[in-house]
């Protein structure tokens, strides 16, 4: 184990890597290279409902690692997800990350000597709705331990949701807002933007019927466990529903992303590929109508 670094030391260098949304072959070359550099990569396990995610992250590293690697895996703190309030929601999330970061600070002085690299295999990408990046700051204002950082973006969900569905996220002139569901609950912005909606675990979509909007959402996704719908939300809503709650009860968790359109604009349909009707789609292939 590492002691703790004084100023004379060489410092210790982190890379925070973006590993795609699920798919291995997400994974970019820039990404393989970092991984490559790194003498351990540190895990935060999710518990057992979790454990698929840890399996897929050695997946990869046993794909793309020619020699021996190293893993310092901890227990992901508990976090209070009861809170509806927003003032309580966000000192919620605050002093999770807070317990987050005891964590990690703790496993970069012991685990990483000085003059060595570390990583943090992240996914999706790390700028977008991940709090590995706000962790590092909370751990560097500290004072505790020096390091450097670097990011590898990855990509993201809300990009291969899109090229799942075959659809761009913006039309020509227009806006898109990328939002967690809880804010979204709060208020639909009243212009002519898309919505990309993230972290919504209480179903928002199914208020926002009777409005026109056409929704993509995808589960899983770039997983072998991959569930896409697709099409006007006033005829899927409750299709999505239903296989999100089966999703739900057969993996024990579930992340989900959506685009919500408001109608066919630029001569396009809202289907992608100029389609016009529903898609369901699962791991297996079709469980509702066809692709496209």
């Amino acid at each position: 184990m590492a002691d703790a670094a004084d100023s004379s030391e060489a410092p210790r260098h982190l890379l925070v890597i973006g590993m795609g949304a699920g798919d291995p072959d997400h994974l970019t070359l820039a990404a393989v290279k970092a991984m490559r550099r790194a003498d351990v990569f540190f895990v935060l396990g999710k518990g057992k409902e979790k454990e698929s995610l840890t399996r897929l992250r050695r997946d990869i590293l046993d794909e793309h690692l020619t020699g021996p690697y190293r893993v310092v895996e901890a227990d992901d703190p508990w976090r209070d997800r009861t809170q509806d309030d927003a003032a309580r929601y966000t000192s919620a999330v605050h002093d999770w990350r807070h317990r987050r970061a005891d964590i990690c600070e703790r496993l970069i002085i012991e685990e990483l000597a000085p003059g060595q690299c570390g990583a943090f295999l992240v996914w999706g990408d790390p700028a977008l709705y991940d709090s590995t990046l706000a962790i590092l700051d909370d751990i560097r204002g500290r004072g505790t331990v020096q390091f450097g950082h670097e990011v590898i973006p990855g990509i993201s969900s809300v990009s291969a949701l899109a090229a799942r569905h075959r659809v761009t996220l913006n039309q020509v002139g227009r806006p898109i807002h990328i939002t967690p569901g809880r804010r979204l609950a709060q208020g639909f912005p009243e212009d002519d933007g898309d919505i990309v909606v993230m972290l919504d675990g209480h179903e928002t979509f199914a208020h926002l019927t009777g409005r026109g909007l056409w929704i993509h959402w995808g589960a899983y996704i770039g997983t072998p466990d991959e569930i896409l719908v697709s099409g006007p939300l006033d005829e899927v809503a409750d299709e999505i529903s239903r296989v999100r709650a089966e999703a739900r009860e057969r993996h024990g968790w579930i992340m989900d992303t959506y685009l919500l359109r408001q109608g066919p604009r630029d001569g396009e349909a809202s289907g992608g590929d100029g389609a016009a009707g529903r898609q369901v789609d699962g791991a297996d292939g079709p469980v509702g109508g066809p692709l496209g």
